[in-house]
């Protein structure tokens, strides 16, 4: 109604403003002004007539467009979801992740003669390439609380770092991260597994069965102690003053090592990372620790259907040569060593995987990082026979044998929760070092294959 008249207001002053261009007369102005006036009324009328639209109902205050059953519904879900979310936290379950896997694994060794399963065998008969973490089972739980601190429990039966350690212990990890100001900076403390180099312990995270020479006899297994854990964009540092693949100092033992991760990721793609341990390690030579130096970098470009990882290492421990020099006493031990990794995935499932690894360990009869304590001619021990560590006990003594691992597999994700693996291993070295079980003697090189299934939740 408002707009019609102002439009007849509109037209009538339009109106006036063209008559005096127009030479209107004021009669004629009159009879324009009165059918103006008599149009609007009509207008005004019609506008009268018309039915009036009845007002949209408002819905009732809070429905939000529901029936009153459905409201009573979402009432009843929501006292029972806070009553859940009160359970959860009374019982300790809020930030708690469960997670864990199975790897049974199939070995067969040329020269040990040994074919079959093995899965949450005991470490009793010492850690080998052929054994190593291979066939574990272990079950991780991963809590946070409100402040951001994390409490870190990792069970591995038979296969894990304790079991690394001393052969009984089911402890993989037990840690604590707590927040110091910031999620960012954090205190660290328990046994955490070792972080060095580009190879991972856990089945789920390396694409092998086995695991290259680098990471069985030249890292520690992991350490029992206190430190710092800082990330800044794209660095991060890792610290410890710790004892090494030990939970407890024996008598007359009172120095920590001092461990140390970098890493920096250079981009999406690619990175690199540095790792170092300095300090008294055991020694079985001596029956007491005695001073090691370990350094290590290792780095990654994982882009399209291409992964390449490299690892360069080397240390040095004191009194920790197979072979004692000519005056009874032990020497040291020292080595360096090179580990490459190509992976190619022929489809989203199948990759294709090739690793090689080298370790120079000729000086002072062999001797690499804790291994060593097998010199014992009384009792024809000369070396480590079954991982060829150390000399040909036909040949010169002080001379160790220089070890490399050609390995070549594929790996297949069955499933999001199921990978198969199965790899052809050529271990060999530049010195008769491998023992043939059947008939005692020894050999240049040695034959593995494996197959494992990795099942995950």
């Amino acid at each position: 109604m408002k707009n019609i008249r102002l439009t007849a207001l509109s037209a009538a002053l339009l109106a006036s403003f063209a008559a005096p261009a127009l030479a209107q007369s004021n009669e004629e102005l009159l009879k324009e002004l009165k059918a103006l006036r008599a149009r609007v009324e009509e207008l005004e009328k019609k506008v009268a007539a018309q039915p009036q639209q009845p007002a949209a109902a408002k819905p009732a205050e809070g429905t939000w467009g529901m029936t009153p059953e459905q409201v009573q519904d979402f009432n009843r879900i929501a006292v029972k979801t806070e009553a859940l979310e009160d359970v959860l936290e009374s019982q300790g379950f809020k930030g708690l992740k469960v997670s864990g896997f199975i790897e049974p694994v199939f070995i067969y060794n040329q020269h040990q003669h040994r074919a079959g399963f093995q899965f949450l065998n005991q470490q009793s008969d010492g850690y080998a390439y052929d054994t190593s973490f291979m066939g574990s089972a272990t079950i991780d739980f991963l809590k946070e609380t409100e402040g951001g601190t994390l409490w870190h429990l990792t069970l591995t039966p038979n296969r894990g770092v304790g079991a690394g350690i001393d052969g009984a212990s089911i402890v993989q990890e037990a840690s604590v991260s707590v927040p110091l100001g910031s999620l960012q900076t954090r205190l660290i403390a328990g046994q955490i597994p070792d972080w060095s180099g580009y190879e991972y312990q856990q089945p789920t995270l390396n694409p092998f069965t086995t695991h290259n020479l680098l990471y069985d006899f030249t890292l520690p297994f992991g350490y029992t102690g206190v430190g710092l854990d800082i990330k800044d964009g794209k660095w991060w540092w890792r610290t410890a003053i710790a004892n090494v693949n030990a939970p407890i100092r024996q008598a007359n033992e009172k120095s920590p090592v001092w461990a140390l991760r970098v890493d920096y990721a250079k981009g999406e793609f690619a990175g690199w990372g540095f790792a170092s341990l300095v300090g008294k390690s055991p020694n079985f030579n001596t029956g007491y620790n005695t001073m090691a130096y370990l350094a290590e970098v290792d780095g990654y470009f994982i882009r399209g259907d291409w992964a390449l990882q490299g690892q360069l290492s080397l240390g040095k421990q004191k009194d920790g040569a197979i072979t004692p020099g000519a005056d009874g006493n032990w020497r040291d031990s020292q080595w360096v060593g090179l580990s490459g990794l190509a992976g190619y995935m022929f489809t989203p499932r199948l990759q294709g995987l090739v690793r090689a690894d080298y370790i120079k360990n000729d000086k002072n009869g062999g001797g690499l990082f804790t291994y060593n304590g097998y010199y014992d001619p009384d009792n024809g021990s000369y070396n480590d026979g079954r991982n060829g560590i150390g000399p040909d006990p036909s040949g010169d003594l002080d001379r160790g044998a220089n070890r490399y691992a050609l390995t070549v597999g594929m790996k297949y994700v069955f499933n999001k929760a199921t990978t198969m693996k199965l790899e052809y291993r050529l271990d060999g070295a530049d010195r008769a070092v491998f023992e043939d079980t059947k008939d005692g003697s020894f050999k240049k090189n040695n034959s593995l294959l494996g197959a494992s299934m990795v099942v995950a939740f």
